[in-house]
């Protein structure tokens, strides 16, 4: 069995600690068993690890998840990046050419799509593990996983059998009704519907027919460089409602969607997250801050409050799947982004009328970890140490750096730096231009960074002995 995990997600749903860098799968507001603090794909790895699945799991998500993905989960995660977002089908469609052609895996296999991050213990891989023997013993094309709905939810999806099969383990599927009203929802549910969470299983060769189908490269590597050419359809409407034969498997044990602060809150470990205070009297309340001032709530019931360097929420945890809308209407660059190698905050923003534009960012570097070897064309920067030591390489040349060091990076400067210890800098960014297509990298390991500076000292050192 093969696993491919989907994680994609614009990051709004949860705002303003989610945003178009860091999607609430990457949130920690979970506990582990430990008790310390995790996010939904790290809970989900996980639990996948205890089942014996995260062997042949693969995640399929887009370059913006990427560091994250990596932070998370480890440097070893398997992922599949897409070149481009372009909705559930042709993501899925990469990571069936990538099982197909680079893990050689065979056509008679199955293949079990999932989210990153359903809230669910461990009896629900139980069942997942189970999706092949369905689809082989009633000859389907396509077999899902139906949770048995616990309330009328007008927000879930629902899988609706035919009537003949309700209530049996494995059903034929009628057809499926998407987010109905509450009237309709308790019909459904009377009729043996089930709540649809997103997984769904195939044989590999069922997706490879359909590419040979389209006049699509079965190659990964032919794909990823055709990728602008998949449909930019979900695998809903180009695969699961073409298809003959569908079958659901019912799963009755817990199952949550925590997409909305009103579901997320249910299952955070303290009510209180990060610096401020709560008073006796509020009921039902949650804070969750991640800046450095305090927050005081008193005396208020089912209100959520978020706190983050993006902005700041108050709302009644009813109406918090409206915040979406209106974090939409936004625009703003993220203000806070972890990366593989720590994170960063920014701090201050200015244009000047004359073009000149100046950012100032707080950056945190993990003990062993380095950003990229880089440069850039449109801005300088001016990097002052203010928490532990590292190295710093600059035109070929690497020093020793501590706390108080100021380093100037002229524009067209080649430069990068590695955390000894933990390691915090400010840094501030002068130019024209200051976006991410300015950053050139050059060399993203620290070990390449040190050959390329041996490889310049070298040249430079008998350039300097010939002229002698």
């Amino acid at each position: 069995m093969n696993l491919v995990l989907l994680s994609g997600g614009s990051g709004k749903r949860l705002w303003p600690l989610s945003n178009d860098a860091r999607s609430k799968q990457f949130l920690k507001l979970l506990a582990n068993e430990k008790g310390e603090p995790e996010s939904m794909v790290q809970r989900v790895w996980r639990q996948l690890e205890g089942a014996g699945l995260n062997g042949s799991a693969v995640i399929a998500t887009g370059k913006a998840q990427l560091d994250l993905i990596k932070s998370q989960i480890g440097e070893e995660a398997p992922v599949i990046v897409e070149p481009e977002r372009r909705d559930t089908f042709p993501a899925i469609a990469l990571a069936a050419s990538y099982l197909y052609t680079v893990k050689q895996a065979q056509p008679d296999e199955t293949v079990v799509v999932l989210p990153v991050d359903p809230y669910v213990e461990g009896d629900f891989f139980t069942a997942v593990k189970k999706l092949g023997d369905v689809l082989e013993a009633r000859e389907a094309e396509l077999a899902l996983l139906g949770v048995t709905p616990a309330f009328p939810s007008v927000k879930y999806g629902y899988i609706v059998p035919f009537p003949d099969e309700a209530g049996e383990e494995v059903m034929k599927v009628s057809h499926f009704r998407e987010k109905p009203n509450e009237e309709l929802a308790e019909k459904l549910i009377a009729d043996g519907a089930l709540w649809n969470c997103g997984v769904f299983a195939f044989k590999l060769e069922y997706i490879i027919s359909l590419l040979r189908e389209m006049g699509l490269p079965l190659g990964y590597e032919e794909l990823l460089a055709r990728y602008g050419d998949l449909p930019k359809i979900s695998f809903d409407y180009q695969v699961v409602e073409k298809a003959r034969r569908i079958v659901v498997k019912k799963y009755e044990g817990a199952w949550k969607d925590l997409g909305t602060w009103n579901t997320l809150t249910e299952e955070m470990a303290s009510p209180l997250l990060g610096k401020g205070f709560i008073s006796e009297d509020c009921r039902n309340t949650h804070l969750v801050n991640e800046l450095d001032i305090p927050v005081t709530v008193l005396g208020v019931r089912d209100l959520v409050v978020a706190a983050s360097p993006d902005g700041i929420l108050i709302c009644d945890k009813k109406s918090s799947p409206r915040v979406k809308d209106y974090a939409a209407k936004i625009e703003q660059r993220p203000m806070y982004e972890e990366r593989r190698w720590g994170w960063y905050r920014v701090l201050d923003y200015v244009k000047y009328e004359e073009g000149i534009e100046v950012l100032t960012k707080r950056i945190g570097i993990t003990a062993g970890k380095n950003l990229s070897y880089q440069v850039h064309y449109k801005r300088g920067e001016v990097w002052t140490i203010i928490r532990g030591e590292g190295e710093f390489a600059c035109d070929g040349a690497i020093m020793q750096v501590k706390a108080g060091d100021v380093l100037h990076i002229p524009v067209r400067t080649e430069h990068g730096i590695k955390a000894i210890s933990d390691l915090e800098l400010i840094e501030v960014q002068t130019g024209s231009s200051l976006v991410e297509e300015d950053i050139v990298r050059l060399y993203l390991g620290w070990g390449e960074v040190e050959a390329h500076c041996r490889k310049l000292m070298s040249r430079f050192e008998e350039a300097a002995a010939g002229q002698d």
